[in-house]
């Protein structure tokens, strides 16, 4: 924001143009803030739709997390079909480093 020039310097029409200029800044101002309240009033409406449509559940209620942390804590594997390549990997979680490990 510009800070106001030496008013003292500013003749009287020099004073009423700027005096008019930060008005019409200020009316500027004013109009955005109604349109983003306007925005804002609009973006609350549809999330409380959504609220009210999914009876308060989230997206992520569907999720079995017990099964989950089971999956990602290595004591289950994700259920994978037939179509999908995959590989078992060896029993104690790493792989073969040298030739002997993997021939053996």
């Amino acid at each position: 924001m510009e800070l106001l020039p030496d008013l003292g310097s500013l003749s009287d029409e020099e004073l009423k143009k700027l005096k008019e200029e930060l008005e019409q800044q200020e009316r500027d101002f004013s109009y955005q803030r109604r349109i983003l309240h306007g925005k804002i009033d609009i973006l609350r409406a549809e999330i409380v739709a959504r609220l009210q449509k999914s009876e308060g559940r989230s997206a992520l209620d569907h999720i079995d997390v017990s099964r989950l942390t089971e999956i990602l804590t290595g004591k289950m594997t994700p259920d994978v079909s037939d179509d999908e390549p995959h590989s078992t990997p060896p029993a104690d979680g790493d792989p073969p480093e040298t030739e002997e490990e993997q021939a053996g």
